[in-house]
């Protein structure tokens, strides 16, 4: 019959190591390789930034407001370009310009934050919308 017994230190190490998954978290691209891309959506004619957050409405994440800023610039681009944190299957959200609109999602998630930062910079470099959602897919997708 198999000992079952174990010194407290055993039990301890053993619950620790247990635990450390689910208090570590894995790096954004691993989490990001488990779901499927999906297509990028089709920038819908018009749109324009009018419902992004402004400054003031985000008065209680200025770390948020340079992305908004960002995305703000660029609402067309925005708006071809599927967000990989896992929002874009949620409704009402329609692209990574949604996450920047109504509630703000993008206030406290980075991955929204880092895809707005990284298509305005690529477009102010000239790159076209099909290069920044490589881009972007490469990164965050």
């Amino acid at each position: 019959m198999p000992d079952f017994r174990s010194t407290r230190r055993q039990f301890l190490k053993g619950s620790a190591l247990a635990a450390l998954p689910a208090i570590v978290p894995r790096p954004l691209a691993a989490l990001a390789a488990k779901r499927p891309p999906g297509p990028h959506p089709t920038p819908r004619p018009g749109v324009n930034a009018s419902k992004v957050l402004t400054a003031e409405r985000l008065a209680g994440d200025p770390d948020a407001i340079p992305a908004f800023d960002a995305v703000r610039s660029i609402p067309a681009i925005a708006d071809g370009i599927r967000c990989h944190c896992g929002c874009a299957g949620r409704d009402g959200f329609y692209s990574l310009l949604s996450c920047y609109e109504g509630e703000g999602m993008a206030r406290m998630c980075l991955v929204c934050q880092g895809e707005g930062r990284m298509a305005e910079r690529m477009h102010r470099q000239g790159r076209t919308l099909d290069e920044i959602r490589a881009a972007i897919d490469a990164r965050y997708g």
